[in-house]
């Protein structure tokens, strides 16, 4: 769920989905518990293409031992600016994590952060990088726990690589021509669009091997068309490999095969 700092929803609800907006309550310290071992996607960046995409999420919760674990619920929380109590922007998970006890202290705590590019409160494209990483934790009065600085996590726009190497087969020594293209989720059409101007490396792997052996370097066109020429030896796969951005994921295509004669 998506909370602009603007807006303020319905308080007293113990459901995440109907928190306030961190502006609209400062951090206190009800209810009394702390955050560790936080972890978003298992430590990995958040991909996200054109529809709805959902990411687990782990953490341990520490409460005071006068505080019973049936009385206040927690979530992940991921926002952008120098403090969660003032964010330029805010990510919560929908529904509340689950948790079990590990001690009459310490609960172990599972969670769901949902991303979608079509519904009132989704991605747009300036979105995409880092994000800090941050928890919340409320009662059944509205009382409310905020902590930021868990960590950093990224959300990205999911990229797409293809490839088609020709002739073949193809006599040795003669030319081989791989194309391709390189595209993108836009979070703001919800479609993937070219993702031009970017390095892209022809790669090659021979049949008999599972290895990969970069060729050339060429840069994707305006359109995010790839095309290059490259001469026959040995039976083998051909793909493009990119290496990702600090808003995109790297990705490789899947090896078209060539046979040598």
């Amino acid at each position: 769920m998506r909370i602009r700092a603007t807006v303020a929803a319905v308080s007293g609800a113990l459901a995440l989905s109907a928190f306030v907006a961190p502006a609209a309550h400062a951090a206190g310290s009800t209810p009394d518990v702390t955050f560790s071992n936080m972890k978003i996607n298992k430590g990995s960046s958040m991909v996200v293409g054109t529809t709805k995409a959902s990411f687990s999420v782990t953490y341990t919760v520490t409460h005071a031992a006068s505080l019973s674990a049936s009385s206040f619920q927690t979530g992940p929380v991921i926002y952008r600016g120098t403090s969660i109590t003032s964010p330029s922007d805010v990510f919560i998970s929908d529904e509340p994590g689950t948790c079990t006890a590990a001690s009459t202290t310490v609960l172990n705590c599972k969670a769901t952060l949902l991303f979608t590019v079509n519904g009132d409160w989704d991605l747009d494209n300036s979105e995409a990088g880092s994000w800090n990483v941050g928890a919340l934790a409320a009662d059944k009065d509205g009382n409310m726990n905020w902590k930021g600085g868990l960590g950093t996590t990224k959300v990205l726009r999911a990229t797409k690589l293809t490839v088609n190497a020709t002739p073949e087969p193809v006599k040795k020594g003669k030319t081989v021509t791989v194309t391709g293209s390189l595209t993108r989720a836009n979070w703001d059409t919800h479609k993937y669009g070219a993702y031009g101007s970017q390095s892209v490396k022809l790669q090659f792997r021979k049949k008999s091997s599972t290895t990969y052996t970069t060729l050339k370097t060429i840069k994707a066109s305006s359109t995010g068309a790839l095309k290059t020429t490259t001469t026959a030896s040995v039976d083998g796969y051909f793909r493009y490999s990119f290496a990702g951005t600090s808003t995109s994921p790297a990705v490789s295509a899947t090896g078209d095969y060539v046979d040598v004669q």
